[in-house]
């Protein structure tokens, strides 16, 4: 039988990472036994490994963590079915007469392209570019939040965008989930970024998350809200049924577009 202890550091964290990748969380007391080797050893690992961004550690352990967030425009290209998809599926959800938030957004943008053309509601976005996919739609009328624009996510954050949400309060509201998991909640990179799709959870009657299902099961460090916060969590046909069930669980309609 081979020493784990003997393990060099390249081996153990390779090890940390497929066991991430399988199972979908690590605990740090676990694999000091698994490895023969001390906490301190494995917290040094995974402190690196999330240095390295291939993880995000939280308390006893780490989780999967997203890929570090692509410029706008190569997000645009990044699984543009399964969030075409999901726009579609959103859209359902959209009834005349309601005042909606749309969060900012690649995913959110294909949402805001299936509202149909006879659609009479308010819309108040912080993504410029949400905004502009409205424009002509004739019955919509469209308020976009000022504030300081968060170039690589193309989203309006700061004091001023956040106090001008305190004037609506949104029959539903539509966020894109760069992060998600059943016990961590919502999560995004961006502290400025979190506090403006916490503002609008808060304030919305229903709140539906749109995220690919590459995204699920992950997290990262700004903490949003938790997962029940969530009406609806729609994903794409390639999210694996069984790792749904935990958002079910707490509550969650899940909903599956077809891709």
């Amino acid at each position: 039988m081979q020493n784990h202890a003997n393990f060099m550091k390249e081996e153990r964290q390779a090890m940390l990472l497929a066991t991430l990748q399988r199972e979908g969380k690590l605990l740090a007391s676990e694999w000091s036994e698994r490895l023969n080797v001390s906490e301190d050893t494995v917290r040094r690992d995974l402190r690196e490994l999330a240095r390295q961004q291939k993880l995000q550690r939280v308390h006893g352990g780490a989780l999967p963590r997203s890929k570090p967030m692509a410029a706008y425009t190569a997000r645009q290209r990044h699984e543009p079915a399964a969030k075409n998809a999901i726009g579609q599926a959103a859209a359902t959800l959209v009834q005349d007469g309601q005042l909606i938030f749309i969060d900012g957004g690649t995913t959110t943008l294909q949402l805001a392209s299936h509202l149909p053309e006879e659609l009479h509601a308010t819309v108040v976005t912080n993504g410029p570019a949400v905004a502009v996919a409205l424009a002509m739609h004739p019955f919509v009328e469209v308020i976009v939040l000022g504030g300081k624009l968060y170039k690589l996510a193309q989203v309006t954050v700061g004091a001023a965008a956040l106090n001008e949400m305190k004037n609506f309060h949104a029959d539903v509201c539509f966020v894109g989930l760069c992060s998600i998991h059943p016990q961590v909640g919502l999560s995004v990179e961006d502290f400025e970024e979190a506090h403006i799709k916490r503002a609008m959870i808060a304030s919305s009657a229903e709140v539906a998350g749109l995220v690919i299902a590459e995204h699920l099961g992950t997290a990262l460090q700004y903490v949003v809200a938790p997962t029940k916060a969530l009406t609806y969590l729609i994903t794409d046909g390639t999210a694996e049924d069984a790792g749904l069930e935990a958002y079910r669980a707490l509550g969650v309609t899940v909903i599956k577009a077809k891709t």
